[in-house]
């Protein structure tokens, strides 16, 4: 099984540019707000492979890695 799952997301950039998800799409369809953003960093994904930004959230009262790649594609780690 894949570990590294594509997901569509709502996002926004804020006046001063920074990127901010808002909400993730799961590939079945459903939608989960994203609640909170604790951290952003660059980082690589350990588990599926991939580099890019690394969006520490806080989803459905759970933390969960959500990465935005350099080929401008979102991911999750599938658990």
């Amino acid at each position: 099984m894949e570990d590294k799952v594509y997901v569509e997301v709502d996002a926004k950039f804020t006046p001063d540019g920074q990127l901010r998800p808002l909400q993730v799409i799961w590939e079945d369809g459903r939608k989960f707000e994203i609640q909170r953003v604790k951290q952003c960093v660059r980082a690589a994904s350990r588990k599926a492979g991939g580099v890019g930004l690394r969006f520490t959230c806080i989803i459905a009262g759970g933390e969960h890695y959500l990465f935005y790649e350099e080929n401008y594609r979102w991911f999750v780690e599938r658990k």
